[in-house]
Formats: C-alpha cells, structure tokens, sequence
C-alpha cells in the first residue's frame, strides 16, 4: 500500500484534503421530509434538444411538487466539443419555457452553495476523490497508446468477444505501482482508470422509480476516470457531483440505463449513498416505417429552437411533453382547461415505459387550446414579442395598425366555442394580414378568385349594391338576413338546401354571395367572421376594397 500511497502523492500533491473533509463542506441539505433534489446536467455542445427539454421539464416539475430543489450543473470537460455560447443559450431557452433553475450555473454567473456548477471549474473536488481511490487501490494508471487500444479492439472483435478495457485486456492493471511512477516520472503520457471487481457473467439489481427493479449485467469495465489533461471523463465526474451536491433523484433518458452498472459501482468503491434513479422514455421517430431517435443531424423538431422560433407558446409545448410523461395528463386538462402543468399532479407510475412517437398534431392541438386561452391584448403582445425576432413583415404592421390588429386577434375569441385557428403565431399573418391594406393589395394584384361559374356582370351588380345598401350598425345574426335579401334581389336562393331543390331557377345561392364580398374584402375565399372583417375594416376601407374588385372585373 505504501507503493500506492507514494504514487499518488506524486499523481496529486497538491491534494491534501480528503473525501472527509469534502463532506464537511458539502453537507446534506436542510429540506422538508420528502423533498426531491433533481438536476439537468446538460453539456454545452449545441442546442437544446427537445429530449432535453423533457427531461428538465420533469425533474424541474419532481423538485418543484416536493417544495425542493431543482439546479443546473453544466458539463463542460469535454473542452473538444464545446461551442462557444451555447451553455448561455441553453439557460436562456430553459427560460423561456419557465423551467430555469434557481440554483446553479446560470450563465454569467453560479447561484447556489453547492458549486461550482461547471464541472471544468471542479476539478479539485475530482482529484480529491481520485486520490483517495488510488490510495485504496481501486484507481491506476494507464500508459495504454491510441494504437494500442485499437489493436485491442480488433482482436476482441476477431474473437467475438465484449469490446472493452477489462480482465486480461486491461493491459496495465497489474503495473506495478514503482514502475508506473517510473514511469511518470520519465514524462510518459497516461490517463487514470478506476479498477472494477465487477464480472459481467453477474447480475447487479437497482431500483428505477418508472421501470421497477432492473437487473443488468455487473460492470467489469476499467473505465477512464481522469484524461489525460487533469479533467475527469463524464461517469466520474457524475457520481462526484451528484453526490456532493445532495441530488436525491437523478431522472435522465434511458439510453443510460446501460451505463448504471458503472454508476453503481463508483458510488460503492467512493463509500456514497446511491440517489434514485429514474429513466424517462425517449422521444421517437418514425422513418420509412421504423422507430428512431429524434436526430439532431435530420429532424428540426429535435431542436426546441425550431419551436420558439415556429412561434409555439411555451404553455403549448410544456403541455404537450407533460402529456408524455403521464398518461393521465389529457384526461385531467378535460376537467381543467387552463393547461397550466404546475397545477397538475404528477407521478412516475403514470409514465409510459417504451419510447414515445413526436406526435406534431397534437402539440397543434395543445397549442391551438393554450392560444384560444389568451385574450386579443395577450396574444397581440406575443405576437409582437416573437415577430420583433422572427417576423419582420408582421411586426411592422402590428406596431403601424395596433388597434385593427387587436380587434382582428379578438374575432370570436372567448367563449365555449372560441376561435381556435392558430397553433402558433407564425399563422396570424397568413391569417390577418389581409385587414392591413399593404398586404390586401399584395393579395390581389393577380386578381381574385370569384366563382368562375357566376357571370362577373353579376358579381359586379351583387358588390355594388351591397356597398350601397349594407347597414354596419346591426347586429350579427340581423345583418346576415340583410345578405339573404341581397342575393334575392340578384336571383340567388335563401339557402343551399332551396338551391339544391331548383338549381335551374336560381344564379347560386345565399353562400354564393358571402364568398362575392369575402373574397372582394379579403382576397381570398376562407377568412374570420365575415360580419367582424366588415366591423373592423368600417364602411369607407369596405367600400375602397370593393370598389377595386368592380374595377378588376372585365
């Protein structure tokens, strides 16, 4: 041991403190009984997934039911992939789905009293405990070259055998500790491996909170604890600081359950309590009929800038994931209609245990029901929000035509059967934009699409006399009957049902001539309550619009 001892104290003699003393420095968290201290613990190599996103939104939504803490630990040790900016980026849209920590890294700066929250800035804690390992045995380490590993590996693949650095493979497991400070000493490269006393021909057993127990093959890999510039690979680095920052629940995708046997063992060999775990299901995707992973490289929903920048509330998508992860989610918003996740309760029983399909419809569908939630004032300030970034066109006009822009927002909104015809906000325009005139007479520059089967001498007369005899002061259900008699006067029928019945005594009927004036209103033959365009647009804007589309008719 004393072979040990020296060799570590050449490894790390900076290091005089011990695990000991870390635990007195980190002490357990003063929480109400029952609370849940659950992290996101993102690396910032590019944007945030919508997997990512998931899993914050659950753990943020564990620690915040049991009145505990969720923070954010950012892992930065793999200096190679890092993009400059991106761990910003990554609070900054946390934020905007309101699922931001209040502990931790926060960009500019680290909150909280179990920090650092970057791992790069932690690497003392690390050699701490590395040293304390390599003290006990359980740490040593490697010469092994780059092409000494490959070749390695090829011949594990000949043999058909476990690719991996274990048992007769782990080349310099046995060095003996003189030759390896020799070794050291004549400035020969290395990196530091943890010893297993793992045989994968055993089963370890653990307790997950959503699968139940999981029995898995033992880890008997001598994995990488310590690269070769000082900082420590990522299933080291977990385990420290998942325990000297008190996580009680570490909830992540299940593509890591795999790599539990490690965890396991590295929080045995460093003598700390083990926190629950819980593996969400994935988000999937189906491609030429098969089941896949969201791709970062080939589906723009797996970034949740492709949402933000979709204009999607935050409400909607956050709805959508909670529907994910509890099944009972979509039963419980048909008894609550504000969508808010915060009042709903959630559990880990009520998750699925497979791998979830994007389901693009019925985000549509939970974004259409959060936006007919918002007043015509709280959308058009959305609206205005996101368009400042992402709409050029629409903010322009939002800000020259504020009052018509609101009062078009507001057109059936409310209500039992509101208005439900955006899904998000990169719609209002297509939509609206009609009600401001640049874009009406972009709209019909090329003409306007009039039934070709009504003779435009017809048209012509149906459009005149409603801009002469239309009354603007009555009410909705009232003006309609006036465009009954409108289209009686021109030889239309009352109804489809009267037309169907004698098509050969009439020119069309009644929604013959609502389409007539939408599309000389609108420039198009679908539009909002064509009773509310005439309200917004008033008399002088309708008969300016009509009398351009009399003006188009041959």
């Amino acid at each position: 041991m004393a072979n040990f001892t020296e060799l570590a104290n050449y490894i790390f003699p900076e290091i005089n403190e011990t695990i000991e003393d870390l635990e007195k420095k980190y002490p357990p968290r003063k929480l109400p009984e029952g609370a849940e201290v659950t992290r996101f613990a993102p690396s910032p190599t590019g944007f945030l997934h919508l997997g990512s996103l998931f899993t914050s939104l659950v753990a943020h939504k564990v620690a915040k039911d049991t009145k505990g803490v969720f923070y954010l630990r950012l892992e930065d040790t793999d200096t190679k992939r890092e993009i400059e900016g991106s761990g910003e980026e990554l609070v900054r849209q946390l934020s905007f789905f309101g699922v931001a920590p209040e502990e931790g890294y926060l960009g500019e700066k680290d909150v909280g009293e179990y920090g650092p929250y970057r791992q790069s800035e932690r690497e003392h804690i690390y050699r701490v405990c590395i040293k304390e390992l390599m003290l006990k045995g359980r740490a040593y380490p490697c010469f092994c070259s780059a092409e000494q590993l490959e070749e390695t590996r090829e011949i594990q693949e000949m043999n058909k055998e476990i690719p991996g650095y274990y048992g007769d493979y782990a080349i310099c497991r046995n060095i003996d500790p003189n030759d390896a400070l020799a070794r050291i000493k004549n400035g020969e490269p290395y990196v530091i491996r943890f010893r297993s006393l793992g045989n994968h021909n055993n089963k370890v057993t653990f307790h997950d909170e959503i699968r139940g127990d999981i029995s898995i093959a033992e880890n008997d890999l001598d994995i990488v604890i310590m690269k070769s510039d000082g900082l420590p690979t990522y299933h080291f680095a977990h385990a420290v600081d998942d325990h000297f920052m008190r996580t009680t629940t570490v909830i992540r995708g299940e593509e890591w359950i795999s790599s539990a046997p490690i965890h396991l063992e590295l929080f045995d060999a460093l003598g700390f309590k083990l926190p629950r775990y819980a593996h969400l299901p994935v988000i999937m995707k189906l491609d030429n009929g098969n089941k896949r992973k969201l791709s970062k490289r080939k589906d723009p929903e797996a970034s949740v800038s492709h949402f933000i920048e979709g204009g999607y509330p935050a409400e909607a998508l956050k709805a959508y994931l909670m529907s994910i992860a509890n099944s009972n989610f979509e039963e419980w918003t048909a008894e609550n209609k504000s969508y808010n996740i915060d009042e709903f309760k959630f559990s880990f029983s009520k998750m699925s245990l497979d791998g979830v399909l994007f389901d693009q419809d019925k985000l549509d569908f939970f974004s259409k029901e959060v936006i007919a939630l918002f007043s015509a004032e709280e959308l058009y300030k959305r609206c205005l929000e996101w368009s400042e970034k992402f709409d050029v066109k629409l903010n322009e006009f939002l800000k020259k035509y504020q009052q018509i822009s609101v009062k078009a927002l507001n057109i059936e909104r409310g209500g039992e059967k509101a208005r439900k015809d955006f899904s998000n906000y990169s719609q209002v325009y297509p939509i609206i934009g009609f009600f401001y005139p640049e874009r009406y007479a972009e709209i019909v520059k090329d003409g306007y699409p009039f039934n070709p089967a009504i003779e435009s001498s017809v048209v012509k007369k149906v459009l005149e006399d409603f801009a002469k005899s239309n009354d603007y002061s009555l009410a909705n259900d009232v003006w309609f009957s006036t465009v009954k008699e409108l289209g009686v006067r021109h030889g239309f029928a009352e109804s489809g049902k009267i037309y169907k019945q004698s098509p050969d005594q009439y020119k069309g009927h009644v929604g013959d001539v609502a389409e007539m004036i939408r599309v000389a209103l609108c420039g198009a033959k679908n539009s909002p309550n064509l009773y509310c365009v005439l309200q917004i647009l008033g008399k002088e804007e309708v008969n300016r619009r009509i009398n351009l589309a009399v003006t188009s008719l041959k």
